[in-house]
């Protein structure tokens, strides 16, 4: 069952998704080659303990850290430890964050120095494909037609989707129904209505889409050993268009709250 949301459990949410946001955007100046990803892991958590919030992932199913830190062929769920970051790396990380009931999701994915140009065009295309699947998010579309979008666009661009793993409702849980594919038939699925809140995140990767886990039971990576790519935003389905609650700056929320019943 899809819940819709009222303006006020979407605000909270939103609040969840502005810390999110924040770490994120912090992150980007530590990452660089000779940080670990255990170093990243510790500066999130403490910003999400100084901004009043709880680490969404830690203990979340047994899972150890605070964040998913997922380096080169790895898609995600990458444990934080003693890894060092290499020039030319890219690494996906992926935060929640639990505050007052709620909870915020997002993820980016960053280079590490300089990368290569089919680095650049991977990360590229799945922010890319990330945005042109928001602008599906309109009262009276379907579900399938986000999924097909960002299936169609990576596709097209030579890149392949991901099937083992999905985007998600996000409220008072963090994964709510309903499961959001990165493919999908157009015209097909659930009626979007004003209310919906989703985690749409795009895994895309440079060679085939298989994907395996690793020993410890969290770590997927490509099969094939190439590299992927992961974005994602939480997104609420408004009267007015998609309102992107995980945005940096949240520029332009009050109009989307002022247009929720």
């Amino acid at each position: 069952m899809i819940i819709l949301k009222s303006a006020e459990e979407i605000e909270r949410i939103r609040c969840c998704c502005a810390i999110v946001a924040e770490v994120l955007q912090a992150l980007e100046e530590m990452i660089h080659p000779g940080v670990t990803t255990a170093e990243l892991d510790a500066f999130a958590a403490e910003l999400i303990r100084k901004r009043g919030a709880k680490a969404a992932f830690k203990g979340y199913k047994g899972y150890p850290k605070s964040t998913c830190t997922s380096v080169n062929d790895v898609v995600v769920h990458g444990i934080p430890g003693d890894e060092t970051l290499k020039e030319s790396d890219i690494i996906s990380v992926d935060i929640g964050v639990y505050k007052d009931g709620f909870y915020g999701d997002s993820a980016r994915t960053y280079a590490v120095g300089d990368i290569d140009e089919k680095a650049e065009r991977l990360l590229a295309v799945t922010e890319a494909a990330l945005a042109k699947a928001i602008e599906k998010i309109q009262v009276g579309n379907h579900l399938q037609d986000i999924s097909a979008t960002i299936q169609n666009y990576a596709e097209e661009q030579g890149f392949s989707v991901v099937r083992d793993f999905v985007g998600h409702g996000i409220g008072r849980d963090l994964h709510e129904d309903p499961p959001i594919p990165n493919f999908g038939k157009a015209g097909y699925g659930p009626s979007l209505e004003e209310g919906m809140v989703f985690a749409i995140e795009p895994m895309i990767n440079e060679g085939k889409a298989a994907v395996k886990i690793d020993k410890d039971g969290w770590t997927a990576r490509t099969r094939d050993g190439k590299r992927s790519a992961h974005f994602e935003h939480s997104v609420a389905v408004t009267a007015q268009g998609p309102w992107v609650l995980s945005e940096v700056n949240g520029e332009g929320t009050q109009f989307r709250k002022e247009n929720l019943r």
